[in-house]
């Protein structure tokens, strides 16, 4: 739930994960802090083998993935799970948080990107 967000995130070891396309987020902003990792580099990008790897910053214990309504960050909880990491979801995701009244960061247009 986004309770049960807000209180992980209070914790250093918890990085929120925005695995949205980068013109959502452009458009409607996203959870102050949040990593980017679009939903189809997501995998390569956390696993370490791969030649994608990007390491997150910090020093994240558990990734708490969200997409706009949960679906896709569902899908990608499950996978990263499989995967051996240690990851949750936001249940209703990014428009959950918004509706919340909780905080949002607004994010900057890109050159090139629409």
């Amino acid at each position: 739930s986004v309770d049960e967000a807000r209180a992980l995130m209070a914790r250093d070891d918890v990085l929120p994960v925005d695995i949205r396309d980068v013109r959502e987020l452009q458009q409607q902003g996203t959870i102050p802090g949040a990593f980017h990792a679009p939903r189809g580099m997501l995998e390569f990008w956390v696993d370490p083998e791969s030649p994608y790897y990007k390491a997150p910053p910090g020093e994240a214990a558990q990734l708490l993935l969200f997409c706009q309504s949960s679906w896709r960050s569902a899908l990608a909880a499950k996978v990263l799970t499989e995967m051996g990491v240690n990851v949750a979801h936001i249940d209703g995701g990014f428009k959950a948080w918004k509706e919340s009244g909780a905080a949002i960061q607004e994010v900057e247009r890109r050159d090139g990107v629409v």
